[in-house]
């Protein structure tokens, strides 16, 4: 390895990845919490939850709307998904 990188180990029950049709966003002044869900009424479940700094979280931010730029010039503009037509959430 060379000196500045990093090895990174990728969990074999990570690979596959999981499908997300829905994200929950939240924050404190310490952290961004984002909720990632597979919605399927009358039920959905969080797939994952990634907690990251409000720093790290304008690096995605920069990565994700450099990375829509480059998929739209590629393959033309992506038109924005609808919103919910049901709510949802965390209910008691």
């Amino acid at each position: 390895m060379r000196e500045g990188n990093i090895e990174v180990k990728f969990p074999e029950g990570l690979q596959s990845g999981v499908y997300a049709n829905n994200t929950v966003i939240a924050h404190t002044k310490e952290e961004f919490v984002m909720d990632f869900m597979f919605v399927a009424p009358p039920m959905g479940s969080v797939n994952a939850r990634v907690i990251v700094s409000p720093g790290h979280m304008k690096r995605i931010i920069s990565a994700l709307q450099d990375n829509i730029a480059k998929y739209e010039e590629a393959f033309g503009k992506i038109e924005e998904a609808a919103g919910p037509k049901t709510s949802f959430g965390f209910q008691p």
